[in-house]
């Protein structure tokens, strides 16, 4: 099955899961991931926290890296956040971000407690490439992050032009967004290229200094305009298709790509890094 295989049956789950789950259910994390009893490895000593896209969650935006990582000897954690009264329990990111990143604050330092450890690493997908950089600048999140992979990262915002067409493009592959009110969405006009939000954020640069970052960015990004508004200054930026060429999974099926599965591996480890067979 391709990309766009993998990523229309996720939606198709989607779908049925939401109209199945009480409005109060937690979704379960993918394979492995939540495991509070890991310890991370001589080989692994940082645990991975990943951190979902707008009208992702914890259950579903990682089913294929989630695993993956863990499969690799990594102790991986997951959380599902900015999810207001009313949106459906698999389903998150719509919140103000400065409301979500205490939510990601409070989940490193659990993960940090349980492990035993005093960094994390960041896989960060989409609006995970934008809320957590809150964390970092303004709520003491650096002191305890080393290295941030960034997928369709947008540190310029995008040029979308309003809530709707955001909403829009997304419920495109992931139909349960459609039923997101405007109103409910208080990230999304925080995404724009030029609002209050971005300028703050970027205010002396984007980058964090003393962390790590790798970017993934996508040419067919329908969602990130342009595409990129992901490149960052001090980073290690990738462009997919300069990678892979005849790669043209766009802003949602990066999470769900294996040539961005083994970028991701190189990015945490890029002692031990390996080519990306395409």
């Amino acid at each position: 099955m391709g990309i766009r295989g993998v990523v229309a049956a996720l939606a198709a789950v989607l779908a049925v899961t939401a109209a199945a789950q009480p409005a109060a259910a937690e979704p379960a994390a993918p394979p492995g991931v939540n495991d509070w009893g890991c310890r991370p490895s001589a080989e692994h000593p940082t645990p991975v926290v990943l951190v979902h896209g707008l009208g992702g969650a914890a259950a579903t935006n990682w089913v294929y890296l989630g695993p993956l990582l863990v499969d690799q000897g990594y102790c991986v954690f997951a959380l599902t956040y900015g999810r207001p009264a009313g949106v459906p329990p698999i389903t998150g990111g719509f919140a103000p971000m400065q409301d979500s990143a205490p939510e990601l604050a409070e989940f490193v330092d659990r993960v940090l407690a349980a492990t035993g450890t005093d960094r994390v690493d960041l896989v960060g997908h989409s609006e995970g490439t934008v809320m957590p950089q809150y964390y970092l600048k303004f709520l003491g999140g650096a002191e305890k992050v080393r290295r941030y992979v960034a997928l369709t990262p947008l540190y310029d915002g995008t040029t979308l032009h309003n809530t709707s067409e955001i909403l829009d493009r997304l419920a495109e592959e992931i139909p349960i967004v459609g039923q997101i009110p405007d109103e409910l969405c208080g990230a999304c006009r925080q995404f724009f290229a030029g609002s209050e939000f971005m300028t703050r954020l970027n205010e002396g640069g984007a980058a964090v200094p003393g962390i790590e970052y790798t970017t993934i960015m996508t040419r067919y990004d329908q969602l990130v305009t342009p595409w990129t508004s992901g490149y960052l200054d001090g980073a290690t930026n990738i462009v997919l298709q300069d990678v892979c060429p005849l790669d043209f999974a766009e802003h949602v099926a990066v999470a769900f790509d294996p040539h961005v599965g083994r970028l991701v591996l190189n990015a945490l480890d890029p002692a031990h890094a390996k080519p990306v067979r395409c």
